[in-house]
């Protein structure tokens, strides 16, 4: 399979679409999840083209496990969490949806279960509140 230069999280790192940042470097941006399945739920994606697992090159699946370390454990602060859920998706058959290499970060709270994947859109000032936490718990 090849990548597609047109899916939303190319789309969101060329500036065409908007998104709620909680982190960048040269190399990575992690924005809120759109559809989020829990309260501070983070993508973590590399600004390289890379379909999945299968095809991203090592340095840059290192630079993002850096990433979603760092964005994890101040989710886990900002939301005061009781742990984290990381999950990552390979091809229609292994979950993915989007075909940009990306890993979610969801703060994990005991006896909650995480909210079914409806497709239903977040209210943009909710997101909003939301990334200002995380970022608060990064500086």
């Amino acid at each position: 399979m090849t990548y597609d230069d047109n899916n939303v999280f190319a789309k969101i790192l060329r500036g065409e679409l908007p998104c709620h940042k909680v982190y960048e470097t040269d190399q990575i941006l992690a924005f809120m999840d759109v559809m989020p399945r829990g309260a501070g739920h983070v993508l973590v994606i590399p600004k390289a083209k890379a379909r999945n697992l299968l095809d991203v090159q090592p340095d840059d699946l290192a630079e993002l496990a850096k990433a979603v370390q760092v964005v994890g454990k101040a989710a886990k602060a900002a939301f005061s969490a009781d742990g984290l859920t990381i999950q990552q998706f390979n091809e229609s058959a292994g979950g993915q949806v989007v075909f940009h290499i990306h890993f979610h970060v969801i703060p994990r709270f005991e006896g909650v279960a995480l909210k079914p994947h409806t497709g239903q859109m977040e209210k943009p000032d909710v997101l909003a509140g939301m990334a200002d936490r995380i970022r608060a718990a990064l500086a």
